[in-house]
């Protein structure tokens, strides 16, 4: 494993996922969904105050997903190897993370799949990040 490589793929998913993440923050249909739920969701002003330990987290997890694309990396193209990795982790993340969440908290079913779809492609757009910066040794 080439580390150097690992943390720059870290680092570019997570720009990645901070840029896509933000774009799809601003769409109204979805920033609407979350406005109806302010006893379940953070203010944007509190939200603020603790995001830098979101983002070092955010981080942490995108060095340990570079860390198990490294590992896990069987050969194939690259954009096509990228996305399938990120395909993996983004049905994981919807899985366990947003249907979880429509089971715990009390969110629309509306506002799950809105958040399902963004995030599986947030996280096939990290996967292929992922893969273009760490090119796997020959």
């Amino acid at each position: 494993m080439n580390f150097s490589r690992i943390t720059l793929a870290g680092l570019g998913a997570f720009v990645a996922y901070f840029v896509f993440g933000g774009l799809t923050a601003a769409l109204p249909s979805l920033r609407n969904e979350f406005l109806k739920y302010p006893a379940v969701y953070r203010s944007r002003d509190t939200m603020m105050s603790v995001m830098p330990a979101g983002m070092a987290a955010m981080f942490v997890a995108m060095v340990v997903l570079a860390v198990l694309y490294a590992m896990l990396y069987q050969g194939g193209s690259g954009v096509a190897e990228g996305a399938r990795f990120g395909a993996l982790i983004g049905l994981f993340a919807v899985c366990a993370f947003v249907l979880h969440n429509y089971v715990n908290l009390n969110i629309g079913l509306k506002l799950a799949l809105e958040q399902s779809a963004v995030y599986f492609v947030m996280w096939v757009v990290t996967g292929i990040v992922i893969r273009v910066i760490y090119r796997p040794a020959r």
